[in-house]
């Protein structure tokens, strides 16, 4: 008889790989089209200060969007209660700070780090900001608000890549790292109070 715990492991495994997975294929593609996607990377206490300010307004506008009785923000909700919330609600905040972790370092690297600078290039700094971020809401589709409110985020994170006057790719990594780990908790304490 399989362990009732497997399928929530397997999942969270399953999730950071297919995140750290996105590293690779920033790497792929930047091999592919000559553009480093650590180029900006730049670990040092100011990117690392600015990201965990410029985390504050996108927390705030999380927790206002959870109050609100609007029913697309409600379903969202309970879409990522039924699927996050009852798939990681048994791990550790430790777990949590982990996958944020991945997925805020990953997509940074591939979203920011790697199509945001070749775009600009190809397209220039602006059609490169946005198609960059069209793409962002496109793999973040799971509801039409849901990519819209993801295309805004990644405005928000290709914004804050020039943040303080020089563009640090360690800026977007922590705000959204941050995000998603503060957003974890909310989900599965939304869940453990639904149960």
């Amino acid at each position: 008889m399989p362990n009732a715990n497997s399928a929530p492991d397997r999942f969270f495994r399953v999730a950071c790989y297919f995140e750290a997975a996105l590293t690779l294929l920033a790497m792929l593609l930047g091999w592919l089209l000559d553009v480093n996607p650590f180029a900006d990377l730049d670990f040092n206490e100011q990117g690392l200060a600015i990201g965990m300010l410029l985390t504050l307004p996108l927390t705030l506008l999380f927790f206002a969007l959870q109050q609100l009785p609007y029913a697309p923000l409600q379903n969202i909700k309970t879409l990522l209660m039924e699927t996050l919330g009852a798939r990681l609600h048994r791990r550790h905040w430790t777990d949590l700070l982990i996958l944020a972790g991945i997925a805020g370092f990953s997509e940074e690297v591939l979203f920011r780090g790697m199509l945001q600078p070749w775009l600009e290039n190809a397209t220039g700094i602006t059609a490169g900001l946005i198609i960059s971020n069209i793409l962002f809401a496109l793999v973040h589709a799971v509801t039409p608000l849901y990519a819209l409110l993801a295309m805004l985020m990644g405005l928000y994170l290709g914004l804050s890549l020039d943040y303080g006057g020089e563009r640090n790719l360690l800026t977007p990594i922590v705000i959204h790292g941050f995000y998603d780990f503060i957003a974890f908790i909310v989900i599965l304490r939304n869940y453990r109070h639904s149960l």
